[in-house]
């Protein structure tokens, strides 16, 4: 083109916001709210600040504190429960919700969408449950801690990715997604587990009340009710009656995540048409400076808003949202409530007791074994495929992290024992497997990632 030729006319460029004084303030939290590793580094210091408050000369304030009597009056009724019961049943509950959303879209749109997605971290998966069980039970098969054979089958998906994430650009992202989807599947199999077998006597009432509201839900998503506020209220009372009925409430956090709508009002085509012709009216009445809209302009802004809503699914919607306070406050309040362990006598004593072995076996070893053996079987009876670029050594690898159980572990401990002896014992065990497994895998997938660097020069160009 000759220095002659009509230039084209470039496009406008959108002007950024103006910079208010918060944002200068608050612009280092949200730096750091957007590093992918923002979470695992709040859930370890959580985890830190825990062990050393349980541990220093005020380690009765962390015991008093969480044993603090909080409650609410209920038709006339006094509903009281310890902080730590408000923690592990109320706090997590929204945890769960995350989940069951995340197990939701994985299953429509996701990794876990068609059964050949979904076999390879579907079946080892399984592995990676089975295994550690085993393992656990071989150890402790009569002894009064047979009841925590649940304890290793549970991966924590932050922790591992965020381990994962430590090796850089160069992991492939089939092995990201391979592991994501194997963590959703041990979700499902938590759950479950917890479900079916850590429940409590049963109160038919309390839970033909949380099963009614999960049916009015799914009956709600049939109408075609969008309101996020309407399924909050509905899931409150499923909650509690679950809660009441001693069935685990995570189970109807679970249940509420899936009656979520997860449709869409308007295809792609209308929403382009609707804001077309929005955004004509936009340009006739352009906005020229930052004071309050006209009635027309804001009309105009509102029904883009609607069509927005229109074209997005609620459940897409409600896990955006709930993932910051999750993984920012939720996890990090859990893993401060839990991970404080009284570290008094004899630790090696601890470590080599059966409960704490078969843990520290279970998540460190039987991961390892479970996963990448079952995912093996897979490859070779044709039931899966490996993902493309990814070696034996990378699974192998990943498979190690695992076996960082730490969040979901720690979760079932609780449910497990109710000797207090024994869940610190646990927890001790979950600590030491996790932190084992965390660098055996970090070590492991990193040295399998090495790559060398590209030719430069002429080299690059001949190839």
């Amino acid at each position: 083109m000759s220095s002659e030729d009509p230039q084209p006319t470039s496009p406008t460029k959108a002007v950024p916001p103006r910079q208010r004084p918060i944002d200068r303030i608050l612009r280092p939290v949200t730096v750091f709210a957007r590093h992918k590793l923002a979470g695992a580094a709040l859930l370890m210091l959580a985890t830190a600040v825990a062990l050393i408050w349980a541990n220093s000369p005020w380690q009765h304030t962390y015991h008093h504190v969480l044993e603090m009597e909080l409650g609410l009056q209920l038709v006339g009724s006094p509903f009281t429960k310890s902080l730590h019961h408000w923690i592990n049943d109320g706090l997590m509950g929204i945890f769960f919700f995350v989940v069951g959303l995340e197990i939701k879209r994985e299953l429509l749109v996701g990794e876990l969408s068609s059964p050949r997605k979904a076999a390879l971290p579907a079946i080892a998966a399984v592995g990676g449950m089975v295994v550690p069980a085993g393992i656990f039970i071989a150890l402790n098969y009569a002894g009064p801690a047979a009841g925590g054979w649940g304890i290793p089958m549970a991966t924590d998906i932050a922790f591992a990715l965020g381990v994962l994430a430590l090796v850089g650009d160069r992991v492939p992202i089939g092995l990201k997604v391979f592991l994501t989807a194997l963590a959703i599947v041990d979700d499902i199999g938590a759950v479950l587990v917890i479900a079916v077998f850590y429940t409590s006597d049963l109160s038919l009432v309390a839970l033909g009340v949380g099963l009614a509201c999960a049916t009015i839900s799914v009956g709600l998503n049939l109408l075609g009710t969008r309101n996020p506020g309407i399924y909050l209220m509905v899931g409150i009372v499923a909650w509690l009656g679950f809660l009441e009925s001693g069935v685990h409430a995570t189970v109807a956090a679970i249940l509420m995540a899936f009656t979520i709508p997860a449709r869409t009002r308007i295809d792609g085509g209308d929403f382009l048409a609707r804001m077309s012709l929005l955004m004509s009216e936009v340009r006739a009445d352009v906005p020229v400076d930052t004071t309050m809209n006209t009635a027309a302009q804001q009309r105009v802004l509102d029904e883009m808003n609607e069509t927005l809503d229109y074209a997005g699914a609620p459940l897409q919607r409600i896990e955006r949202a709930l993932h910051g306070p999750v993984t920012f406050v939720v996890l990090p309040v859990f893993a401060l409530a839990n991970a404080g362990v009284t570290l008094s006598g004899d630790i090696g004593t601890s470590l080599g007791s059966r409960l704490v072995l078969g843990i520290v076996l279970g998540l460190f070893v039987g991961k390892t074994l479970g996963i990448t053996g079952f995912a093996w079987l897979a490859v070779k009876l044709g039931l899966a495929d490996l993902p493309a670029a990814v070696t034996w050594k990378q699974v192998v690898g990943v498979a190690a992290l695992g076996g960082v159980g730490f969040t979901m572990a720690l979760f079932v401990a609780q449910l497990a024992f109710t000797d207090v002896a024994q869940v610190d014992a646990a927890k001790l065990g979950i600590l030491a497997a996790s932190v084992a497994s965390g660098l055996t895998g970090f070590f492991v997938v990193a040295a399998a990632t090495r790559q060398k660097q590209p030719p430069k020069g002429p080299e690059a160009e001949a190839s």
